[in-house]
């Protein structure tokens, strides 16, 4: 049995309630406790985010997926962007959805073995999301209403044993909504933030950062997108924007995980949902080199913990 057959969020709205407030805290507790037991197989737990939409938050993500498990790791993506969710699709699991069982909602499996749990799953693609409650509450019924849809998705889905989890937030400022998901996952080994490499961008991504770390939550680094353009003719990068990320990360305190050039070529594929997964590619190997200093970073942390 399969939730294909409405494509929208029904099976998870008829679970919500709202008219008590003590209902409310306890279904929200109930709720945490199922996301921490779904999540317990899970050995590392990464969201990442970004200051501001149009950056290339998603495919950054899929491809550090995709770069943990080409080392033999096993994999979960997680897409919890309820206004715009593309991982499936870059993937080639649009159409998809996740199969209902005794034990929970269990997520289709993409390239290189990824397990894939998506709120495009639940949504018609030719439909925005519309939510219907009081006009008079509308901006906190709104806000009330999108959390406690994500948390129902994450304590339906079950993802068994894993080597690591990485969370697509949906994109925001530094008061929006991804460093409050964030806190949704429980044990999160930390953050990783896509930006490129423009003064609009790096100015949001400061505020992000810091809001995130507000919140108590590892940022682990910056990974620059769009840093050149490739020519898809002769290999050639050239400069596309004037920014200087390197200096945000000094005042920022962070190391830069990375720099990926805007590559046609490769982004085609992945418009496509035929990704290109050529392990001596130039763009995937600098997704590789990005993840391996990533491990360096989760390794020092837990170092450090052992130590203390």
């Amino acid at each position: 049995m399969t939730m294909a057959a409405d494509k929208d969020l029904k099976s998870i709205l008829t679970k919500l309630q709202y008219s008590d407030d003590a209902k409310v805290v306890q279904q929200i507790t109930a709720q945490m406790k199922q996301v921490q037991a779904r999540m317990a197989g899970i050995k590392q737990k990464l969201v990442v985010m970004s200051g501001k939409g149009g950056v290339g938050k998603s495919m950054t993500t899929v491809n550090l997926a995709l770069a943990f498990a080409r080392q033999g790791a096993k994999v979960g993506l997680l897409d919890v962007d309820l206004n715009g969710p593309c991982v499936p699709r870059m993937l080639g699991l649009h159409g998809r959805s996740l199969t209902l069982t005794p034990e929970g909602a269990q997520p289709p499996v993409g390239p290189l073995g990824i397990k894939v749990a998506s709120m495009d799953f639940f949504l018609d693609s030719a439909s925005p999301v519309r939510w219907k409650g009081p006009m008079d509450l509308s901006p906190v019924w709104l806000g009330l209403m999108e959390m406690n849809v994500i948390r129902e998705f994450l304590a339906d889905v079950v993802w068994g044993e894993l080597d690591y989890l990485l969370a697509d937030l949906p994109p925001g400022a530094a008061a929006d909504k991804p460093p409050v998901i964030a806190g949704f996952i429980p044990d999160l080994a930390g953050a990783i933030v896509v930006t490129t490499p423009s003064e609009v961008a790096s100015d949001v991504v400061q505020k992000s950062v810091t809001y995130a770390r507000d919140m108590g939550i590892r940022v682990l680094g910056i990974v620059e997108n769009m840093s050149e353009y490739r020519c898809p003719s002769c290999g050639a990068e050239n400069e596309l924007f004037e920014g200087n990320t390197e200096a945000m990360c000094e005042v920022l305190d962070l190391p830069l995980l990375g720099r990926i050039p805007f590559d046609r070529t490769f982004a085609k594929t992945f418009d496509k949902g035929d990704p290109l997964l050529d392990p001596n590619y130039p763009t995937i190997q600098k997704y590789q080199d990005i993840v391996g200093r990533i491990q360096a970073l989760l390794d020092y942390k837990k170092v450090l913990a052992e130590k203390l």
